[in-house]
């Protein structure tokens, strides 16, 4: 796919609007220049991706999903955040490895990808630590073939089986389809997680990420099914989350405007265990805090 015009029919998340980003925005609500919010260490992701220096965490504003419990609302729904160069952008990534950064870690990259990738290939000779592509799961198999070459640990969520939950949640009835074929070829493109010579920080590899919803756990285990059936074994890792905490628009739907329960979670958890999905991680019931969302305040930004 050439990506040189793709702003003015923009088509690079399952949505396809189609619309002209240099002259309006599309369901994401971004333009044609990239704005983030947050570019720091970032300590919360999973172990093997935080470590002990933390994860070069770059939070780009705006979102190709319109989930009403995201917990990084002021920047995916509200679109804080500041507009930034192309060139400044790969400032921020050297920047992030100097810093000590274990990998690049690009959170919500997926309507500004024309640019991020220019900015990936003006330091790619100077990077030496992996590119992370953190994201909702809701992405193009098409553009994810094309990231082949730049994204080493892809870190998707896979939230929801059911499309009547996805599109009550997250506006997005095709949610399954589109993130079962992403998360297939991702792992096709990676092939079997691999770490460094200690065997903790990845180096690639893909973790999916499930977060338990309150009232949901059949689905949960509905997708648990499916990853069982139709992933290859031993070639990526499960991150379970118990991390669910009402955010933003919760409030609209009083079946999620609460926490999971113990209860709830360990179904799941024993579910997954039972079919042998146990190479990953799982949270504490106490991950459920408001804390574990970092302040987006420009920090790193400018």
């Amino acid at each position: 796919m050439n990506f040189d015009h793709i702003y003015e029919s923009c088509r690079l998340c399952p949505r396809n609007c189609r619309v002209n980003r240099h002259l309006s925005t599309g369901f994401c609500g971004c333009g044609d220049t990239v704005k983030a919010a947050r570019a720091a260490l970032h300590h919360w992701e999973e172990p093997c991706i935080s470590g002990t220096r933390g994860s070069g965490t770059v939070f780009f504003s705006g979102c190709t999903l319109g989930c009403c419990f995201c917990q990084n609302y002021a920047i995916s729904q509200e679109n804080f955040g500041k507009e930034i160069t192309i060139k400044e952008l790969s400032h921020i990534f050297l920047r992030l490895q100097e810093e000590g950064a274990h990998n690049i870690n690009l959170v919500t990259a997926t309507q500004y990808l024309p640019s991020v990738l220019k900015a990936l290939d003006l330091v790619k000779s100077r990077l030496s630590i992996p590119v992370v592509y953190n994201c909702g799961g809701y992405e193009s198999e098409e553009i994810i073939k094309e990231l082949a070459s730049y994204v080493d640990i892809w870190l998707p969520d896979l939230k929801y089986f059911s499309s009547e939950l996805s599109s009550r949640y997250s506006k997005a009835s095709d949610y399954f389809n589109a993130a079962s074929k992403a998360v297939k070829q991702m792992i096709n493109q990676t092939g079997a997680p691999r770490f460094d010579s200690d065997g903790v920080i990845m180096e690639k590899g893909v973790i999916i990420r499930h977060m338990v919803l309150p009232g949901a756990k059949e689905d949960s285990i509905r997708l648990l099914q499916w990853m069982k059936q139709e992933l290859p074994e031993e070639m990526y890792y499960i991150s379970l989350m118990s991390q669910y905490t009402p955010f933003y628009q919760s409030g609209n739907f009083p079946e999620i405007n609460r926490r999971i329960t113990s209860y709830e979670y360990g179904k799941v958890l024993d579910k997954a265990i039972r079919l042998g999905l146990d190479q990953g991680f799982m949270q504490e019931k106490s991950s459920a805090k408001e804390e574990y969302t970092p302040p987006f305040d420009l920090k790193g930004i400018y």
